[in-house]
């Protein structure tokens, strides 16, 4: 059995850490809140947006943009967006396992990987595939321009045809303690499927015609895709960190209060054993 002087010092050791696991916890609850308002902001944009281009893929404008089109699919690029830290639960655990199962399934074609989160990153770099592009850090302060950079050069392999499909996975903010993987196809992008209702507009006159609109809004749609990964991510990352630290604090005040138990019960047999001693003693000494 451990010593008094062990368990007190386990209790000691436990505090601190419920100390440290409580701080992280009013920290994530803290950026939660503007990492949420962005993420569920940019959604209704996003989803205007998408509805715009698919109208206008549904009235003929995709055809012969550069963005567009089906290919045969021998090179492809996945986005793989997990976070920089961990102590986030199975926030990265999730997108890590579902991106591994789509690079499992490509037995006849090249994928190569986009890996933004360093727990991305750390993990695939061992991994056969390799891994084109990385970025690090950029949950300190997701912004439209990171987005944009990313966007720019995932665009310009595909125009150039170093890559005939390009996915991103990511993890969707649900609330506190639910965030759900996302897989989607970006590019090329896909017309309506046939079970979706597009509300198509009556006979209007276009002004600019509708490859001009195509040109400006499709790349859009490309950023706004990514954009969304990113925000998503950022708010999910900050709501599984808190709903972990909030689960560690309790479980570390559990752990001390059996310790404590533990502690009181060996101190309770200590001071008895002492007392039985001295009885003992004593009795001897009459006799």
């Amino acid at each position: 059995m451990a010593s008094l002087r062990d368990i007190k010092q386990r209790i000691k050791s436990v505090k601190n850490t419920q100390q440290i696991t409580r701080a992280m916890k009013m920290v994530s609850a803290a950026k939660l809140r503007r990492a949420q308002e962005r993420a569920l902001a940019f959604r209704d944009y996003a989803r205007e947006l998408g509805g715009m281009c698919a109208r206008l893929t549904a009235l003929g404008a995709a055809e012969g943009h550069p963005l567009a089109g089906d290919r045969e699919k021998k090179n492809v690029e996945l986005i793989v967006v997990t976070s920089d830290k961990g102590l986030c639960g199975s926030f990265n655990g999730n997108v890590i396992n579902r991106a591994m199962k789509f690079l499992a399934q490509q037995t006849s074609t090249d994928p190569k990987l986009v890996v933004v989160g360093k727990k991305a990153r750390d993990f695939l770099k061992r991994r056969p595939w390799p891994i084109i592009e990385e970025y690090l850090d950029t949950f300190r302060g997701v912004n439209r321009p990171l987005a944009e950079g990313i966007t720019s050069r995932v665009t310009e392999r595909f125009v150039n045809g170093e890559s005939d499909a390009v996915y991103v996975v990511f993890n969707e903010f649900i609330s506190v303690i639910q965030q759900r993987v996302i897989f989607q196809q970006i590019l090329p992008l896909q017309p309506p499927a046939e079970e979706e209702e597009v509300e198509l507009p009556p006979d209007y006159i276009f002004e600019p015609d509708l490859g001009t609109l195509a040109h400006q809004l499709f790349p859009e749609l490309v950023v706004s895709q990514i954009y969304r990964a990113l925000l998503e991510s950022s708010a999910g990352e900050h709501g599984a960190r808190m709903a972990a630290m909030d689960a560690a604090t309790r479980n570390a005040g559990d752990l001390i209060a059996r310790l404590t138990l533990t502690y009181n019960r060996a101190r309770q047999a200590a001071i008895t054993k002492e007392l039985i001693e001295v009885v003992s003693g004593a009795d001897a000494l009459v006799g």
